[in-house]
């Protein structure tokens, strides 16, 4: 008999100390070295003999540049693996030349140090690699560990069944985007949470920071609004995805939004990443997820359906309003959050439909 159990491989992100930085940056402008080299050489062989080299190609041209007075600290396995990137970019691009390689300026790029697994070791939260052991930021404890396995109780077999969302035994949520309001929730329990403004918030002292010409603190200041956005996305996903069966978000398009006058306010806002962060999340706890058709759901009466709301540019403004058929009394946000949630419910019995089909 088989078990339903899912094992899945994530991927951990651990951070090295800060104080391995000096050193890194210098590996990273050995590698800047190399591959500015494998691009004047690919220049001047295609010039020559009308001909391109691969990663292969290169490796006659880099021996013995890790041996010597003047050798490089990068390990071998390090400098085929740039001459092999630079290869595939360059067939990827199909250019003669790629842009160089900048190790000092404002457009430097000292931020890849490329390896292979066995030129590393992990031992007692320190990784080995190119003869010296860096102190990393073990904030899972995986001490001993790369690698780590872990069931996952995701996948279509472990959501709950869709009977039992239609039938609201399995709570569901109906989620609608926007500008004054963040996000609108069907379930009235759930108040809706006002836009945070991280970016309009700090914007006073962005424009200081940038009159001075003070790019240290202009760069922590961007810094502290993402951080801030991100903060808040990943507390309000994360909530969501553990206290409901299904959860079904309007399909906003924000990248039209950022063409209007509005432009600000949508990127500020952070839509694309919080549905991202939804999806995943609800991948991993079991839950359905689906981003549904919003149109005319701030228009549509939740109760009798009919199309009795606001309509055009006059009615952006007006946050609540009373349906003329059936006298249902609507908050904007909530009436369109809850005709999302009836468009997910209908998606899931198509579902049905279809697989009975």
């Amino acid at each position: 008999m088989s078990s339903s159990r899912i094992t899945a491989v994530r991927v951990l992100r651990l951070r090295v100390k800060d104080k391995h930085a000096a050193w890194l940056c210098g590996l990273a402008r050995e590698v800047n070295t190399v591959f500015s080299y494998c691009n004047e050489l690919s220049m001047k062989v295609f010039e020559r003999e009308r001909r391109f080299l691969s990663g292969f190609d290169f490796w006659p041209f880099l021996k013995g540049v890790t041996r010597g007075d003047c050798a490089l600290h990068l390990p071998v396995q390090a400098v085929q693996e740039i001459a092999e990137e630079y290869a595939r970019r360059r067939r990827q691009h199909r250019k003669v030349r790629l842009a160089w390689r900048k190790s000092g300026g404002a457009r430097r790029s000292l931020g890849w140090i490329p390896f292979k697994v066995r030129t590393i070791r992990y031992r007692a939260g320190q990784v080995y690699f190119a003869g010296h052991w860096l102190s990393l930021w073990d904030s899972f404890g995986l001490s001993g560990y790369l690698n780590v396995c872990v069931p996952r109780t995701g996948g279509d077999k472990n959501k709950p069944a869709i009977p039992s969302i239609l039938d609201r035994t399995v709570p569901s949520l109906g989620i609608d985007l926007g500008l004054t309001h963040f996000a609108g929730f069907s379930d009235r329990g759930l108040p809706p949470i006002d836009a945070k403004g991280f970016y309009r918030n700090l914007e006073p002292a962005l424009a200081r920071a940038q009159r001075a010409r003070n790019r240290t603190r202009t760069r922590a200041i961007h810094a502290k609004v993402a951080n801030r956005r991100k903060d808040f996305l990943h507390k309000l996903s994360t909530r969501l995805a553990n206290s409901y069966g299904a959860v079904f978000v309007g399909n906003v398009n924000p990248i039209a939004l950022a063409k209007t006058r509005q432009a600000k306010s949508v990127l500020d806002a952070g839509w694309s990443a919080f549905r991202t962060m939804l999806s995943y999340k609800c991948a991993h706890a079991g839950v359905w997820f689906e981003e549904v058709d919003e149109a005319f759901s701030t228009q549509t009466c939740s109760v009798c359906n009919s199309r009795t709301g606001p309509h055009g540019r006059e009615g952006l403004g007006i946050r609540g309003w009373q349906c003329g058929v059936c006298g249902a009394i609507h908050d904007r946000d909530v009436n369109a959050a809850q005709n999302i949630l009836a468009a997910g419910h209908r998606r899931l019995a198509e579902e049905i439909l279809i697989s009975r089909g």
